[in-house]
């Protein structure tokens, strides 16, 4: 049986929306796949858009992390653009042998700094957002198609956004790319992989508001991370009252503002 929403009480403070973006076999799902259950799939399988859930409680606070595995197909840029509009975090995916996969993350860089500028109104040099540029598939001897000093480029003056060359076939650098978004999205560290105990959905009483509340003081530094067996995209409806939720809830945490558990 699956938990439910009334079994939780998160605040919209502690919800993230994660979004990884890319072009086609970049390695966006293989990333994912890591990052929930530790395992690389060899099969590739395009992805149209897959959501998944994450839930922690962590030093007794109730978490949600929500994400997003885009496509990396042009033919949905209104799903591209509903994906930028909810996302907090966000993970640009290219390959390091294939210039045109880096070209396209320049590109989803500029579009998401400009998105997310005329959402809160602020001007393009104002606007944070924690955002991590990833170079995958350093697993494998390949002739580099894109130079260090262009990615230096791209991320240079931005404190809030980093580059890591990764494997995600060998999960290389991932639990410090994890680190270090987590980390300028002021989310706690310990939603990192490497950092908390992965738990079965059984075990979900951990998460629920009465028992964070009536935690032991020993306990309080205990980290651990479920992945919600049947989660699913939410509505359009849904986006909005999301991004109404962290317009408001998020930015003040009023406890009146909650996260859904769909």
């Amino acid at each position: 049986m699956s938990p439910s929403e009334n079994d939780y009480d998160i605040p919209a403070k502690n919800c993230c929306r994660m979004v990884i973006l890319g072009s086609t076999k970049v390695g966006k799902t293989a990333i994912v796949s890591q990052f929930l259950n530790g395992r690389f799939d060899e099969q590739y399988t395009p992805t149209i858009e897959d959501f998944h859930r994450k839930l922690y409680s962590i030093k007794g606070d109730a978490y949600q992390l929500d994400i997003l595995d885009t496509s990396g197909n042009h033919r949905f840029p209104a799903m591209r653009r509903l994906s930028i509009l909810t996302g907090d975090v966000f993970i640009l995916v290219f390959s390091l042998d294939n210039r045109d996969s880096f070209q396209e993350v320049q590109r989803l860089k500029r579009q998401i700094i400009e998105t997310k500028s005329c959402l809160k109104n602020k001007t393009k040099e104002n606007v944070d957002v924690p955002l991590v540029i990833c170079g995958n598939k350093g697993d494998r001897e390949f002739y580099r198609e894109v130079q260090s000093e262009e990615i230096e480029q791209l991320v240079a003056g931005d404190e809030q956004c980093a580059y890591f060359e990764i494997s995600a076939k060998r999960n290389t650098n991932l639990n410090q790319m994890f680190q270090t978004l987590f980390t300028m999205a002021k989310l706690p560290n310990e939603m990192s992989p490497d950092l908390h105990r992965k738990v079965s959905v059984q075990y979900c009483d951990m998460l629920r508001s009465k028992s964070l509340k009536n935690k032991n003081k020993k306990d309080d530094g205990d980290a651990y991370g479920i992945v919600a067996p049947f989660a699913w995209r939410p509505s359009v409806h849904s986006d909005l009252m999301y991004m109404k939720e962290k317009a408001i809830g998020g930015g003040q945490g009023k406890d009146k503002e909650r996260c859904t558990i769909s």
